[in-house]
């Protein structure tokens, strides 16, 4: 029965519904303060998820898991890349030998 009711477009009609709905909850005192307290409710749970994930993203870093982009030149790279550097070589060639762009020589 539910499937000849979707086919005949009763799912357009009742989101129609809902619509109508809204705008006359919206019209009654009763219903903005229904609207008002779902609103509420949902900020408080959008606050919740942030919580969750701030004290997860914390727990991660407290054993030692870092964040953001992988590094392109290991530790030992870019060591050589520093001396390399302070012995007056260009970046643009430095970058060249590693596979990075220069810009990436003149951040480390």
């Amino acid at each position: 029965m539910i499937g000849v009711c979707f086919r005949f477009g009763v799912r357009k009609q009742f989101a129609s519904a809902c619509i109508a709905t809204l705008a006359v909850a919206l019209s009654t005192m009763h219903g903005e303060l229904m609207i008002t307290i779902l609103a509420g409710l949902a900020t408080f749970e959008r606050h919740l998820i942030k919580a969750r994930t701030d004290e997860g993203r914390k727990r991660a870093q407290a054993r030692g898991i870092r964040f953001g982009r992988p590094l392109k030149l290991t530790k030992y790279q870019i060591e050589e890349a520093l001396a390399r550097r302070a012995a007056g070589e260009a970046m643009a060639d430095i970058g060249r030998s590693y596979g990075v762009s220069h810009s990436t020589i003149s951040r480390l």
